[in-house]
Order: C-alpha cells, then sequence, then structure tokens
C-alpha cells in the first residue's frame, strides 16, 4: 500500500466518521419522529413509498426491501415501494411527459392520503424527487426528504428533512444509508415492542 492510498482510506473513515456521529447528534429527535410517523401510518393500512436517483435509486430499493422481507426481527412484511423499479412505468412517463414526472405521476396513482413518501437526494436538488415530494404534500402523504447540504428544494415539500451537513456525495450516502437503517430498526421498534408510544400527532404535523 502507498503512503497516499493509506491517507485517502484513512481520511475517508475518518471524516465519514465524524460527520455521522455530529449528524445522528443534531438530528436523533427527527429520524425518531420519522421512524414513529412509519409506523403510525402502517397501522393505519398505510405503506412507505421511496425514491431517488442513481445511488439513491439503490438506496430506496434497498429499503423497500429491508421492509417487505425484515430487518433484524422476525416479522410480518411491511408494505414498501420502491418507485424505481418498474422500468415499463418509468420510461413511459420520461418519453410521454417528462423525466421530472416518473416518480410523481407513481405517486398519484399509488399514494393515499397518510401513506409516507421518502425522498432521497444527496444534494436536494433533484427535480423528479422533489416533483414527487410535491405532489405527495399535496395530496396527504407524509413526506420525508433525505437530503444534503443545506437541503436545496427539497426542504420546501418535506414535513421531515434529514438533511446530512456535508456535500461530499459519498459521505453523505453513507450517512443516508445509517439512516435508512435506523428507521427500519425503529419502525420494528414502535410496530412491535413499543406500540403504545406511538403518536398520531406525528402524522398531521
Amino acid at each position: 500500500m502507498t503512503n497516499r492510498a493509506r491517507q485517502i482510506i484513512m481520511n475517508h473513515a475518518h471524516d465519514g466518521a465524524r460527520l455521522r456521529e455530529a449528524f445522528f447528534s443534531d438530528n436523533a429527535q427527527c429520524v425518531d419522529d420519522v421512524a414513529r410517523a412509519m409506523a403510525f401510518s402502517l397501522t393505519g393500512g398505510g405503506k412507505i413509498l421511496f425514491c431517488g436517483n442513481g445511488g439513491s435509486a439503490a438506496d430506496a430499493q434497498h429499503l423497500a426491501a429491508e421492509m417487505v422481507n425484515r430487518f433484524l426481527m422476525e416479522r410480518p412484511p411491511l408494505p414498501a415501494i420502491a418507485l424505481t423499479t418498474d422500468t415499463s412505468a418509468l420510461t413511459a412517463i420520461a418519453n410521454d411527459y417528462s423525466f421530472a414526472q416518473v416518480f410523481s405521476k407513481q405517486v398519484q396513482a399509488l399514494g393515499r392520503p397518510g401513506d409516507v413518501l421518502i425522498g432521497i437526494s444527496t444534494s436536494g436538488q433533484s427535480p423528479n424527487v422533489n416533483e414527487a415530494l410535491r405532489v405527495g404534500l399535496e395530496n396527504g402523504l407524509v413526506t420525508v426528504g433525505l437530503g444534503g447540504g443545506d437541503g436545496g428544494g427539497m426542504v420546501a415539500h418535506c414535513r421531515h428533512a434529514l438533511i446530512v451537513p456535508d456535500s461530499r456525495t459519498p459521505l453523505v450516502q453513507e450517512v443516508h444509508a445509517a439512516i435508512g437503517h435506523l428507521l427500519c430498526w425503529l419502525v420494528d421498534h414502535y410496530l412491535f415492542e413499543a406500540v403504545a408510544e406511538l403518536d398520531p400527532g406525528l402524522i398531521r404535523k
């Protein structure tokens, strides 16, 4: 290993650990609020929708799979959909309308008031993610943004915004993955271990 390679590894590990610790120190309550809103939606027959582009599309699919299959505990499957996986719908919408509507039209078709929509964008500036959040908010969904930097245009369309204060895409994505895992863990906690602690007010904020 060259000295430069070791420096790259250790700097990335140090910066990532410091960013992750700082984010959760400042945003633990918001992470918990989102998890409880998700759990409350699911108890009422709602579902969780995820969307994002590129690596964030992979995160959307990853988190939907954790909910439909399982996270850590054995429990019933939970209804979650990644809006990134139906190539016929995505290409039809992009071809007939625009790429900016590939998620929002699916939100209109599949989302119902009280469902939770989680949009993921490392910059907070993805037009199709923000349009989905805007449409979701207008239609009574609980909108959640996982963003980065200053949150970009995403924040205006979110009831809950989890913004990682950094502009380096790999580091933001790593914290987004940690947020997603904690949301899955806490949803399981509130649905199957601490149901009495759910607060219906969270879904109406």
